[in-house]
């Protein structure tokens, strides 16, 4: 299938990967697009996986100040120089800061939740449910999946976007790592109020 030259420049644009890769993406998705670009953030999200021995030792601290009374912030952590001077690195560290003003998480992802903070939560959804009469094995289910509204709330990954509620920030993060083509680390937030 010939491929347009024109559809090469918009994905190449878009994704910022080489020329030959766009085409080959292009060429799999039969000259579609949207299926090109998913190809690409899966490619990319496969190579990244295959580095993540090196370090992070690069970064940059995203800040976000609300009317001078509440400091988000968000310590990325990038491979290179390169990338942690880049806009699109410093913009989704910015991002982050936003996000944590925001919606004020206190882990960065799911397995920093800490184990018996974990259990106090289940033990609370448990009795709950329990207490409609369900039996314990199905609330234990039940409770399972209250979790994940709890995961939306405390944990930063999890939580939806504030710019765009249908994307995660897991999922802003997973497209970073596919435009940028190394490892990132987010290795800090935190909230700071005046009082």
């Amino acid at each position: 299938m010939a491929i347009d030259m024109n559809l090469v420049k918009q994905l190449r644009e878009r994704s910022s990967v080489g020329f030959a890769d766009c085409k080959s993406a292009l060429e799999e998705a039969k000259g579609d697009l949207e299926k090109a670009y998913e190809i690409l953030r899966k490619k990319g999200i496969a190579k990244l996986s295959k580095r993540s021995d090196k370090t992070s030792e690069h970064g940059w601290i995203g800040t976000y100040l609300h009317n001078g009374q509440l400091l988000g912030l968000a310590i990325v952590m990038s491979e290179t120089d390169f990338v942690s001077q880049g806009k699109d690195f410093q913009e989704f560290a910015k991002e982050l800061a936003m996000q944590v003003a925001s919606q004020n998480p206190t882990y960065i992802k799911i397995e920093d939740v800490p184990a018996d903070v974990l259990a106090k939560e289940k033990a609370i959804y448990v009795e709950e449910v329990k207490k409609t009469g369900k039996p314990q094995n199905i609330a234990e289910k039940i409770a399972e999946g209250k979790l994940s509204k709890f995961y939306e709330e405390v944990v930063l990954m999890e939580q939806p976007w504030i710019k765009d509620n249908s994307k995660k920030i897991k999922d802003l993060y997973n497209e970073m790592l596919a435009k940028l083509g190394e490892k990132i680390v987010i290795s800090r937030i935190e909230r700071i109020t005046v009082s």
